[in-house]
């Protein structure tokens, strides 16, 4: 499902996939306005909410992919995860309207949060 701004084919942006399945986006994540979080990612950046991107150990968990041209030059997802701060969310936001991975450098705090999901190798 796509939902937010530019989410249209044309272009490729930048965008963000939201896991939202068994255990991202549920109580399984006490503290967390997970609707809140999701709502805002919709408002502000082109976002595809997923099922389960089988990364649970990670929830809430985030991917962003790179545009179509920043692919095409060698930039890859980042999976970030445990987002569950809304700081975590803006700064997120922030990165993928500069233009996301391959095309901006994302903000030092997210590093925290950048992690390889199981089953595929660093790139």
């Amino acid at each position: 499902m796509e939902e937010g701004p530019g989410s249209g084919r044309a272009g490729a942006p930048c965008r963000v996939v939201v896991c939202r399945d068994c255990c991202c986006g549920t109580p399984k994540v006490p503290g967390v306005d997970h609707a809140a979080q999701t709502a805002r990612l919709c408002a502000a950046v082109p976002v595809r909410v997923s099922d389960c991107l089988d990364a649970c150990d990670q929830a809430n968990v985030v991917v962003v992919q790179p545009s179509a041209a920043a692919r095409a030059d060698g930039a890859r997802p980042v999976w970030l995860g445990l987002v569950n701060d809304p700081d975590a969310t803006e700064d997120i936001i922030a990165w993928v309207r500069a233009g996301g991975p391959g095309l901006a450098a994302p903000p030092d705090i997210l590093d925290l949060y950048a992690f390889t999901p199981a089953g595929r190798r660093a790139v």
